[in-house]
Formats: C-alpha cells, structure tokens, sequence
C-alpha cells in the first residue's frame, strides 16, 4: 500500500475478550471465551460448524452484544468488518461508479476508476448495474470500498466466499500488504495458510491457540481444520 493509504496506528492490544458468553434459544454459542489479539497479528479463527466463530465476530465488530462478559478494543481503532450481509448494503439502482462516488464524495473519478481497475472492474465494467453483479462481484465491491482508505483492524467474515481462485489470489495478494490488525473466519486453506500468523481454534473445551499461523497449526495437530475447502 501507498503512503497514502497506510492504516493508522492503535494501541497494543488491539482487542480483548473476557469471559464472553452468547446464547441463543437451545444454544450456547460461545461459552466464558477469553481472547487477546495483539497489533499487526493476523488471527484466523477456526472451529467445527456452529462452535460460534461468526458469532465472535459479529459481537467484535458491535453488531450482537454478549450476554456476558466484556469485549474491549484498543485505542484509536478504525475496524473495517466484512460480513456477507455486506453485500445487501449495496444500492442495486446505481453502477458501479455511482456507488463509489457516492461512497468517496470527494475523490476523482481517476482516483475511483484506478481502485475499481485494482479489484477487476477495468474500463467499462464501472459502468455496470449492481444488481447485475454476480457474488464475487459484489465481494470484490465490498472490499474495495473497505481498502481504498484501510483501517488499521479488519474483521472478516469468509471474504473468500463466492470468489474464483484468480480473485482470491487477488484478495490474498491485496490483503498480505495490510499493515494493521486482522481477525477472520476462513474456511479456504490457502487464504489460511497466506495470511494468518496465528490461529485460534474454537473447542467444547475452549481455546486452544497456535503462534505460528495455520502452517503450525497443522504441524502440531497434524490434521487440516475443521470443513476446510481447497
């Protein structure tokens, strides 16, 4: 990344949780879970299907409160979070260029044109309508709009999803020169294995968490995680 769209600094650590306990009628999503994410780790979160990861995130990024606990993030934090439901805060009536004007009012149409062309929206493509975008399209949108001033802590919730293997490439390679904080649920082993520095893994019997990144993960485990795609 440029000079000019390098993400701010924020105070070490960048997010705790303390005792966080979630339930839903019948469930206990998440259960006295205690995490610390520290500046410039990149935490990919793993976990059996339904062991309460995006239900971690959501309560993160402030969208659920936990039923208990305390969930404290660090100081000067902007947060940048992607969930799929991102891609319903899209005007499907505008084109692409009239969503990101519409997004950064005060940048010019080379400017915006140069971040579309980055996230594979070259020349007239710009000119599409949103609710012709397919998924992935929409994906890349999303990500583009977050990216184009980056904020120093990003929450994502499978970016990778709807994505084809040249754009997740694109993703990874956007993503790998982020100089903040990043906390994400994956359920794509490349995307894992390219950019986490750290896992923390979901259990009935809590946390258990590996400082190597996804790589040691499978080293000491000697297993793939839980639902991973290729």
């Amino acid at each position: 990344m440029t000079d000019a769209t390098e993400p701010t600094g924020t105070g070490a650590p960048v997010l705790e949780l303390r005792g966080v306990t979630k339930r839903f009628p019948g469930v206990v999503a998440l259960d006295d879970v205690s995490i610390e994410v520290r500046r410039h780790e990149v935490v990919g979160l793993i976990g059996e299907n339904g062991a309460g990861k995006s239900t971690l995130l959501k309560m993160v990024a402030g969208a659920l409160a936990p039923d208990s606990g305390e969930i404290k993030l660090g100081a000067s934090l902007k947060m940048g979070y992607f969930a799929q439901q991102a891609l319903d805060l899209l005007d499907p009536d505008l084109t692409i260029e009239e969503q990101l004007q519409r997004d950064f009012p005060n940048e010019s149409i080379g400017v915006l044109k140069s971040l579309a062309g980055a996230f594979q929206f070259p020349g007239d493509d710009i000119d599409k309508k949103i609710r012709a975008l397919s998924g992935g399209e929409k994906t890349r949108l999303v990500m583009a709009r977050m990216l184009l001033y980056p904020p120093n802590f990003l929450v994502l919730d499978e970016p990778t999803n709807h994505l084809d293997l040249a754009t997740k490439e694109m993703l990874i390679n956007a993503l790998s020169e982020f100089e903040g904080t990043m906390l994400f649920v994956s359920h794509d082993r490349h995307f894992l294995a390219a950019l986490s520095n750290r896992v923390l893994e979901l259990t009935p019997e809590g946390i258990h968490q590996f400082g190597g990144g996804y790589t040691e993960y499978v080293a000491r485990t000697g297993h793939e995680a839980p639902g991973l795609r290729s």
